[in-house]
């Protein structure tokens, strides 16, 4: 029979083998080719080699985003959105686990398989959609690395917009240094400032009882309670980390037995687990902590019309109670730490979905300083304009796209790994399915709901002349429609491209090709893919 030492091939594709027959392996084959190495570490040495893509992948639920819609929401509702908190983080350790899941089954990342399975036009409308995703999350990278210069320098808002882009380039020269030991360091400034929000909880001591039926009692009452609620899910579940976790999982050495497979989603799933119960933490304090200062009964007038317009640039005043007169300046530290360490997610997701849709590589500096000059474009002008309440506010605009456009991502990742074609034994169980779908389903509801509900009510309210209502409302409302019904297209679709391929027995050529990959009726993308190098340039320990 054939060997299961095979050369890799010059385009890179995967060689994942899902499952494997040990029946046509006679004892010698087995001794061979079965993972020694990785069935004789202990359990905890095994799971330390997996750590790293769960944790990296978290830093997008610490970014600016979270952190301005955060103290947004307290300052605006008090404890009553931290329900929101708390599902959008179990439905991200959900959606989190099955992309990292889908990567280890598969070999390929979830932009490949999109690009293999769907026709040329939905593929690049898929890609432009994730494009877009990864300038939105962008964004309050910009304004939040902005806002803290002008804490530190007092430099304008609008300067530090533009001195985003240097700030590229520095975090481009540290990674010569290590992209590790840089994420450490980032690490480390980022949850100084949670320890700072956990220290100032000590302090304004939030009540526990109303702490808890925030967090387990769902209410959406007060002006704007709807909107807010959908600004922190999609500043918490961002569409192009799921692009970005399924490829990440593919820079650690995975056994392709099935046991080295399961034993490789469990511990990213544990990995990812501790990583987002972190990141629920450091949320829930942030909403605590402004929802408690700013609703004192003595609060000082000044205060109080911060709370009113709280921004990121405003906020450093909720920490004095701990920090003294050093809370502003530790907490522009951290907030640009913040800002910088997302740059990293950000960069390499732009990569991974640019390489997986189009086969079209950009160096990460390239690409890097592109995506950020993009996202300085809108920031720059709305900054200018509306200086840094303006801005603030278009943190809450672009963490909303970024929940409108997580449908694209989601239901193809869902698809995916619930499908027996795409994940063979590894696909996911009906508990799941079920589970995944239904808290998926909700979340685009929601979004299809508001949406339709605030440009209606826009609309109403409008001070503008009818002409105009009539002419915005004809351009506008073909747009919803083509987002409810591509919404409906991607559920809907049966998979048609199979990348599972079951071993056959006593079959020597059907071995030898599942083995290196190869099948006459697979497509030709998923048969030309030079990705793994791209995967492998990332410099993560093994």
């Amino acid at each position: 029979m054939a060997s299961l030492q095979h050369e890799p091939r010059v385009t890179g594709g995967s060689n994942r083998v899902s499952a494997v027959d040990l029946s046509v392996l006679n004892s010698k084959d087995f001794d061979d080719h079965k993972d020694i190495d990785h069935d004789q570490k202990p359990g905890w040495k095994s799971f330390l080699s997996f750590v790293g893509p769960g944790f990296l992948v978290s830093l997008a639920y610490l970014d600016p985003g979270n952190m301005e819609t955060d103290l947004q929401a307290g300052a605006n509702h008090r404890y009553e959105l931290l329900w929101v908190i708390l599902i959008g983080l179990i439905f991200a350790l959900v959606i989190q686990s099955l992309a990292a899941n889908l990567g280890v089954s598969t070999g390929k990342h979830l932009s490949e398989l999109c690009k293999a399975e769907y026709p040329i036009f939905v593929k690049y409308c898929l890609w432009l959609l994730a494009e877009v995703a990864v300038i939105a999350a962008d964004i309050p990278e910009v304004i939040g690395t902005a806002f803290a210069l002008n804490i530190l320098f007092k430099i304008p808002v609008w300067v530090g917009v533009l001195l985003t882009g240097l700030s590229t380039l520095l975090l481009l020269g540290l990674q010569k240094y290590g992209v590790r030991k840089l994420e450490i360091l980032i690490a480390i400034l980022v949850f100084l400032m949670a320890g700072c929000f956990f220290g100032e909880m000590s302090y304004v001591k939030p009540p526990a009882g109303d702490l808890l039926k925030g967090m387990f009692i769902p209410k959406l009452s007060g002006q704007g309670a709807t909107g807010d609620a959908i600004a922190l899910l999609g500043a918490l579940v961002m569409p192009h980390n799921l692009f970005l976790h399924s490829a990440l999982v593919l820079t650690r050495k995975i056994p392709t037995s099935v046991r080295g497979i399961n034993d490789a989603c469990r511990y990213f799933l544990i990995e990812s687990g501790i990583a987002l119960f972190v990141a629920f933490l450091i949320n829930v304090s942030m909403i605590a902590v402004s929802g408690t200062v700013c609703s004192e009964k003595n609060l000082p007038s000044d205060e109080m019309d911060r709370c009113n317009d709280l921004t990121l640039n405003s906020a450093s005043f909720l920490l004095k109670n701990v920090l003294g007169k050093s809370g502003s300046t530790l907490y522009a530290i951290a907030l640009l730490a913040s800002g910088q360490s997302s740059t990293i997610t950000g960069t390499y997701a732009g990569q991974f979905i640019m390489s997986g849709f189009l086969d079209l590589k950009m160096r990460k500096w390239l690409r890097n300083l592109v995506t950020r000059c993009i996202a300085i474009t809108p920031s720059l002008i709305v900054s200018i304009i509306g200086g840094p309440s303006g801005a603030g506010r278009l943190i809450i605009i672009a963490s909303m796209i970024l929940s409108f456009e997580l449908p694209f991502a989601l239901i193809p990742l869902l698809k995916f790994s619930s499908s027996s074609t795409k994940m063979g034994p590894h696909k996911n169980s009906i508990f799941i399915i079920l589970f995944s779908w239904a808290l998926g389903l909700g979340i685009i509801g929601i979004n299809i709901y508001y949406l339709s509900t605030a440009f209606v009510d826009w609309l109403i309210h409008s001070t503008w002349p009818k002409v105009a209502n009539v002419f915005i409302a004809i351009l506008v409302f073909p747009v919803m429609a083509a987002y409810v019904l591509s919404v409906i297209y991607l559920m809907l679709r049966k998979d048609v491209v199979v990348t599972y391929i079951e071993p056959s027995k006593g079959n020597p050529i059907a071995q030898d090709n599942m083995e290196s990959g190869n099948d006459a009726n697979r497509r030709p993308e998923l048969t030309n893919a030079p990705y793994r190098e791209d995967l492998s340039d990332i410099p993560f320990p093994q």
